[in-house]
């Protein structure tokens, strides 16, 4: 399984790229954003691959950091998001921006993604491992209390923000929420602890 390539763009198109390795051309798809990025630099270029097979092709997907393959691996797993509109997707919004946009429910900030759709935008939102993903990844906005640190992703505190946004509290404001909570109940805060306790500050 191909991880990387590194060498010279020997052309590029609407989709993707075509990078020589070696004398060996890759033809590449790639995000709008990654092929800006390729457009900005000169000389050897590295990629990070995503294969993708299927009965009649083997299709290669090239990005520039790891968060935007992140991202696409993310999305794909989505009902009816297939590799080219998880491209467009990306092509519209950095991962970050991504993230923040599915973890504060902005259906019409995503909808407003070229060639995506109000359907596809709402289908991604309100994909519960969609939500998960973005939790930890947006980094929160300025809430007026001062913006939150990003939680480590798997830990009790982003676990107690992923409570709090399906239960339709923006991102932003629920990392605040749950980052103050642990700070008043200490390490050994439990997860049901940090719910309420963050519960509150919307209670009120």
């Amino acid at each position: 399984m191909i991880g990387s390539l590194k060498g010279f763009v020997e052309s590029l198109h609407e989709t993707g790229c075509v990078l020589d390795v070696n004398g060996v051309g890759y033809l590449i798809s790639c995000s709008r954003k990654t092929l800006d990025r390729l457009t900005a630099r000169e000389g050897v270029q590295k990629l990070l691959i995503e294969t993708r097979v299927s009965q009649d092709a083997i299709t290669l997907f090239g990005f520039f950091d790891a968060p935007e393959r992140e991202a696409f691996r993310a999305l794909i797993e989505v009902k009816t998001v297939g590799p080219q509109k998880a491209l467009l997707v990306l092509g519209g919004l950095d991962p970050n921006g991504l993230a923040r946009a599915i973890a504060a429910k902005e259906r019409k900030r995503l909808a407003e993604v070229k060639g995506l759709g109000a359907a596809t935008a709402n289908r991604i939102i309100d994909e519960p491992a969609m939500q998960k993903w973005a939790v930890g990844r947006a980094t929160p906005e300025e809430d007026g209390l001062g913006a939150a640190a990003p939680l480590p992703a798997g830990s009790i505190e982003s676990d107690a923000v992923s409570a709090l946004v399906n239960l339709g509290i923006k991102c932003p404001e629920a990392q605040g929420a749950i980052s103050r909570a642990a700070k008043r109940l200490g390490d050994a805060a439990t997860l049901d602890a940090l719910i309420r306790d963050g519960l509150r500050e919307f209670a009120r």
